[in-house]
């Protein structure tokens, strides 16, 4: 029997140009939870990116084995995703990162604002500081200098990210705020850019509009041009909402220019 029209998986998937990472391509997170979102119910899935996801034009959505998704731009395979068993989640490593207040995690973010001279992606969604209230994110994740590796970050979602309801963050948009907070664990040290190039998501509840919610980073390892992160989002009561864990690349200095 054929599925009614209001619950086939949609053919194409398109990344607005609001959504971007850097200037030219979606955020890594944000477009890696579009492609989840279209798996069907499992609170945590991995995406692989392979290239840069292009902005504004329709992205061709595959089925792939085992229940999995490809997205691809005309010839050329943009991700993968598949749903995360609890196997895999282990594997990742998701231990989550321990808490800070809702104050210290600003006092962090408004250091990172105040000395940010240069910023890779200014634009970017989740962690430009070029972009308005209610348009990015402005995720500003300051590295805590008593916790080496670690970041913080608060994060009091706007209605422009409601679901259908108005009430709750959409998934995509928690996957996007796992993104940053990671990288910036490292940026600015002697690694000036990196690229999501794998990302292992959970939701366990999604937040409301409004809430002071608070995103933390750390990270987990270097190897060479791989860097391994974590993220956690925890509720406005302390309680984890969220966690993810990626593997970083840093381009090669004739790659990033």
């Amino acid at each position: 029997m054929p599925e009614p029209d209001d619950l086939r998986r949609p053919d194409s998937l398109t990344v607005a140009s609001r959504f971007n990472g850097p200037p030219e391509s979606g955020n890594g997170g944000y477009v890696a939870g579009r492609l989840a979102g279209l798996l069907g119910g499992h609170p945590a899935a991995t995406v692989t990116l392979r290239q840069p996801p292009p902005l504004e034009r329709p992205l061709q959505v595959l089925d792939a084995d085992e229940g999995g998704l490809r997205l691809h731009d005309g010839g050329t395979l943009v991700a993968e995703a598949a749903a995360a068993s609890d196997a895999v989640l282990d594997d990742a490593g998701f231990e989550p990162v321990d808490p800070v207040t809702f104050d210290l995690a600003a006092e962090a973010s408004a250091a990172f604002f105040a000395g940010r001279d240069e910023h890779p992606f200014p634009t970017c969604f989740v962690c430009g500081t070029a972009r308005a209230e209610g348009d990015g994110l402005r995720l500003f994740p300051g590295l805590l200098p008593q916790q080496p590796g670690t970041t913080a970050t608060p994060w009091v979602p706007d209605a422009s990210l409601a679901d259908a309801d108005g009430a709750r963050v959409r998934p995509e948009f928690v996957w996007a705020a796992l993104d940053c907070p990671g990288a910036w664990t490292v940026l600015g040290t002697d690694i000036p850019l990196l690229l999501l190039g794998r990302f292992t998501a959970r939701i366990d509840a999604l937040p409301y509009v409004g809430d002071r919610c608070i995103v933390m980073g750390r990270l987990l390892g270097r190897d060479g041009r791989k860097v391994r992160t974590a993220t956690t989002l925890y509720d406005p009561d302390g309680r984890i909402a969220a966690q993810a864990e990626a593997l970083w690349i840093a381009p090669r200095p004739a790659e990033a220019s």
